[in-house]
């Protein structure tokens, strides 16, 4: 297995080959790698060098100590530079989606576009911080087994969505307690909304129109905020994770957009 040492983290990464333009897919909060897998032989077959990794606290990626997406970011800056890709088109979902607006604050040069699936710019707001912080509690007395496996499922995916038990099985083989810093650097997360305007690469926005834990008017509104030449996509019948979960109705729109860049 690829692994990178980079400031004190070891990144476990997957670099699918192929000679064309780069696109590194970033997933979201208590998931890995994996989440992206019915995206992965579309965008070769179309040409393009695909590269997947899981960020600090999931999947093979160890996590030491606490991190911001800002360090995230940094990170996925390294695994750029350690596979020598000097620029690329970066896709992420939610906590995906922050690191990768971070980076193209911090390196515009090194972003040729940017695909934000189920993301915003926003902080949480008090009261979803104490309701998310709540669950979290939950979690690290009761296990993810139970009701609280149930309940993040739920904000993790629509109702019908047949791969719940897949990642509910991932949860469940894993100490909530080794969660911790990652829900932090969720939880606190700084305001970016202000800043969204300084990106100005083409990006294209994905959201899922029954996306329980980023709503779409928030998607609407950080895809309004974004300085560069945007699209807007809604995704009916999709949760919080609208590639994974509806990858025949993404599929077409995410190759659409890279083959006008």
């Amino acid at each position: 297995m690829p692994f990178m040492n980079i400031n004190s983290q070891s990144i476990h990464y997957v670099d699918h080959g192929g000679s064309g333009p780069v696109i590194v897919l970033s997933h979201g909060f208590s998931m890995d790698h994996q989440m992206w897998s019915e995206q992965i032989e579309p965008l070769t077959s179309a040409g393009w060098r695909v590269v997947t990794y899981d960020e600090r606290g999931w999947g093979q990626t160890s996590s030491s100590g606490e991190f911001t997406y800002w360090d995230l970011a940094e990170d996925l800056t390294s695994l750029m530079d350690f596979l020598d890709i000097k620029e690329a088109v970066l896709a992420g979902m939610s906590q995906g989606g922050f690191l990768s607006m971070r980076l193209a604050l911090s390196n515009p040069e090194r972003v040729t576009a940017l695909v934000l699936v189920d993301t915003e710019g926003s902080a949480l707001a008090a009261e979803e911080k104490a309701l998310f912080r709540g669950l979290y509690e939950s979690a690290r007395q009761n296990g993810m087994s139970g009701p609280v496996g149930e309940t993040l499922a739920s904000i993790l995916f629509a109702p019908n969505f047949e791969g719940i038990n897949f990642w509910r099985g991932k949860w469940n083989s894993k100490n909530p307690e080794e969660w911790n810093d990652a829900a932090e650097c969720l939880f606190e997360r700084d305001d970016i909304d202000e800043r969204l305007r300084e990106i100005k690469c083409p990006a294209l926005v994905l959201h899922g129109d029954l996306d329980a834990a980023i709503p779409i008017e928030r998607g609407e509104k950080m895809a309004s905020l974004l300085g560069g030449e945007t699209s807007f996509h809604k995704v009916e019948g999709a949760g919080h994770s609208a590639n994974l979960e509806k990858p025949k109705i993404v599929n077409p729109i995410l190759l659409d957009f890279l083959a006008s860049l």
